[in-house]
């Protein structure tokens, strides 16, 4: 039974993945950045706020507000980065705001704003770094090696994980993770950077360095999927929602891509 179960989730990813990842690399591919990149990315983000706050168990009526706010601190962290302070200040502001208007009580004002807060960085400023390196210097060759590295490191550790894992990585936050599945996604992310750089023929990345990069993907990508890990273990779910038959949540599905986004950012800026 219990290998007839990891069997249906299998296909469940491959038949999910088939229909869903071309059209999302041609849109991508095709379209300009602006508006279409940022339309994505905001609902994109907009979703895992969702996940996120209904995970948490934050009240609809703080909420609603909480992702229509953060959509909005969106759009200042990418389209206008010089008033970041202004935005973070009017956004924390206005979430205490909406809680002491709505409430009658102050009991629980800690478990409920914290949630939201947190939502804002977490998802909201981590995710607008992939706006920043689609707009940048090599843009779309940059965006495709955050994609594809993750990908790359995020199914390698999920197959060799599966198939060959045996010692337990950090079985507190997520006991099904193994140490060789670890490796796997550090593998997975070097080779996902080669295949850009052969694809794409990028001139300013050495091969070495696109193996470099990308181990530093896959050990970031392995990080973003454990601090989500975490949340979820605090928050007593398995998944962060069903959104995606047999993957979980769009929130399961970015957790690498949040961490591994701005990592290269940095990398590409300063290196």
């Amino acid at each position: 039974m219990q290998k007839e179960g990891k069997s249906s989730s299998l296909i469940k990813r491959h038949v999910v993945g088939a229909l869903v990842l071309p059209f999302f690399f041609a849109y991508i591919y095709y379209l300009p950045p602006s508006p279409f990149f940022l339309m994505l990315l905001i609902i994109i983000a907009v979703i895992a706020m969702w996940e996120f706050y209904v995970m948490y168990k934050v009240p609809v009526k703080l909420y609603i507000p909480g992702i229509l706010i953060g959509v909005l601190l969106f759009f200042v962290f990418c389209c206008y980065p010089v008033f970041f302070m202004e935005g973070i200040f009017i956004s924390l502001f206005l979430l205490m705001l909406l809680r002491l208007l709505f409430a009658s009580s102050p009991s629980g004002c800690m478990s409920e704003i914290g949630p939201v807060g947190s939502g804002f960085f977490y998802i909201v400023f981590f995710l607008s770094f992939q706006w920043l390196l689609r707009t940048g210097d090599h843009g779309l060759e940059n965006i495709f090696l955050l994609y594809i590295s993750v990908w790359f490191a995020d199914s390698m550790a999920y197959y060799i994980g599966t198939y060959m894992g045996r010692y337990k990585l950090y079985p507190a936050i997520s006991p099904n993770k193994t140490v060789e599945g670890a490796f796997g996604s550090l593998i997975g992310g070097a080779l996902g950077a080669v295949v850009i750089k052969t694809v794409f023929h990028l001139p300013h990345i050495s091969t070495n360095g696109a193996i470099a990069i990308g181990t530093i993907l896959g050990i970031a990508s392995l990080t973003g999927d454990l601090i989500e890990s975490m949340f979820k273990r605090d928050a007593g779910v398995k998944d962060s929602s069903n959104f995606i038959p047999g993957h979980g949540g769009i929130l399961d599905k970015i957790d690498g891509f949040l961490v591994a986004g701005p990592v290269l950012y940095f990398i590409v800026r300063y290196f």
